[in-house]
């Protein structure tokens, strides 16, 4: 099978407002970044995948099954490490990682075997037999990652899956991260507002924005579409210059150094910075064009979508 996720015109309201709005993808095996703004729509989307809600419109298929009709074979295959804590009080972490594989369908002495492996695996054998209630935030992490490990599933669904680690375990986590998307049946969907991890991970992204996907294309061409950036420091009134530049169809984004970083649609030539510095009577201290990150192609592309 070369897609392991169909969708064709799904849409999903909460009431009146409209979280997923027409949405169509298709995903060919591999592992993908999942990006957009706040209310994008992409916790919804995760739900939708899994089958907690139901499309209000549209059809699809994950892993060869119908969205909609089989879920509960949808559920065997996909492993699901979501942003919140799922752990159940009073459970020490190998028993709850067997029960959730027992929900998944596996019989319980294979679970509890599997618990037990997955569990060294994520480094949180010597504390297996703690209650997850005193857990560190960094260990509940593992855990949720294990749990989604345990059944062995063809697709695995990573919902912030670095948030409240300190650096050193979000590295550790990665890693794993890193290591689990080398096993060719599995299928990686990360979905995190940290860009890095996302860089570090992945190669392929997929951008939500207002619903709908705003770009599905790999990062090293997410960085090289129609637009450059340049790094000044400029000295005078601000605001004219800003404005100069927006009209140009530059975005700008200031920083704690007050540098300011340019992103400059490909058409348009450097020199015209220079022609918007003396035209508003700034002038530039510092210029150097910079290293395109994805936090810079990501932002070009939500304001690409909302027709800026």
């Amino acid at each position: 099978m070369k897609e392991i996720i169909q969708l064709e015109n799904i849409s999903f309201n909460y009431g009146r407002v409209q979280a997923v709005n027409n949405l169509s993808l298709t995903l060919p095996t591999g592992v993908f970044g999942l990006l957009g703004p706040n209310g994008a729509g992409k916790t919804t989307l995760l739900k939708l995948l899994l089958g907690f809600l139901t499309p209000t419109a549209g059809k699809g298929e994950i892993m060869g099954y119908a969205l909609a009709e089989k879920q509960k074979s949808l559920r065997r295959g996909i492993g699901y490490m979501p942003e919140s804590d799922c752990s159940i009080p009073g459970m020490d972490a190998v028993s709850l990682t067997a029960y959730l594989g027992e929900l998944s369908g596996m019989p319980r002495q294979e679970a509890m075997k599997r618990a037990h492996d997955v569990l060294y695996y994520v480094g949180l054998d010597e504390s297996r037999y703690r209650l997850v209630d005193t857990y560190s935030s960094g260990m509940k992490q593992r855990l949720k990652l294990a749990q989604a490990l345990v059944h062995d599933p063809k697709l695995l669904l990573l919902d912030e899956p670095t948030s409240g680690m300190d650096p050193a375990g979000r590295k550790e986590m990665l890693e794993l991260i890193q290591d689990i998307a080398k096993k060719e049946s599995m299928n990686i969907i990360i979905s995190s507002h940290l860009l890095p991890d996302i860089e570090s991970t992945c190669r392929q992204v997929v951008i939500m924005n207002n619903g709908r996907i705003a770009a599905e294309e790999s990062i090293a061409a997410l960085k090289k579409d129609n637009f450059r950036v340049f790094e000044i420091k400029a000295v005078g009134e601000q605001e004219p210059f800003f404005e100069r530049l927006n009209s140009l169809g530059c975005q700008v984004q200031e920083n704690e150094k007050a540098m300011l970083k340019i992103l400059l649609p490909g058409e348009i030539s450097p020199a015209a910075l220079f022609e918007a510095a003396f035209e508003t009577g700034v002038q530039i201290r510092h210029f150097r064009q910079s290293k395109t990150t994805l936090e810079d192609a990501f932002m070009n592309v939500i304001r690409e979508s909302n027709g800026h």
